[in-house]
């Protein structure tokens, strides 16, 4: 099933370019629903988009509490500011979690390649203690290795954000979008936009 470019898609990623020389542009917040019915939020670092499509991809660590989160309420929103552009998106939608144990040959595929494409550096933070957790006496994260010429370790999991709905905000020019997506007939999405009231 093909679907168009989201009209929002090059949006963001004109706000990414124009804040390129900013290095926290590639930051956003992640905003789950927690066990106890209230927001849970994060930042989190843009991983890129999932190929041909308008996913975006976000890497975490599977003892982290989102997952816990995201299994009992796979819905999620995230709001991304961008400093010099003065914009803002909030993208909402549901989130597939790939980890290990992810059946499907294709997204472990597209886990392995999230791995391969993460530093050393933010490897090794799969090897720590479990975040979250009180500090106990365990080897500080510069003690420990890794081989980065195999796959990736359990801990690791690649989140896929599916958007059904972006807020866009450009405070610039005062104008603000709303972008909702259905699928049509075929599955295929659909976008629709309106103008609101900023």
């Amino acid at each position: 099933m093909g679907a168009a470019a989201a009209p929002w898609k090059q949006l963001l990623l004109n706000a990414l370019d124009s804040n390129s020389h900013l290095k926290h542009s590639s930051f956003f917040q992640l905003a789950t629903v927690g066990s106890n019915g209230r927001p849970s939020n994060r930042t989190v670092v843009f991983r890129g988009f999932h190929e041909n499509s308008d996913n975006i991809q976000i890497n975490t660590d599977t003892r982290s509490r989102k997952i816990e989160e995201l299994k009992k309420c796979p819905f999620a929103e995230i709001c991304w500011y961008f400093t010099e552009s003065w914009e803002q998106f909030r993208i909402s939608g549901r989130i597939d979690i790939i980890d290990g144990s992810n059946p499907d040959s294709v997204k472990l595929q597209q886990r392995e390649k999230a791995w391969f494409s993460t530093s050393v550096k933010s490897q090794l933070q799969y090897l720590g203690p479990n975040p979250g957790l009180p500090c106990i006496s365990e080897p500080p994260i510069q003690d420990l290795s890794i081989d980065s010429s195999a796959g990736p370790v359990d801990a690791f999991c690649l989140l896929v954000l599916d958007p059904d709905q972006v807020d866009y905000l450009n405070l610039k020019s005062n104008q603000r979008v709303e972008f909702a997506s259905r699928l049509d007939a075929t599955g295929a999405k659909c976008w629709t936009s309106e103008r609101i009231n900023p």
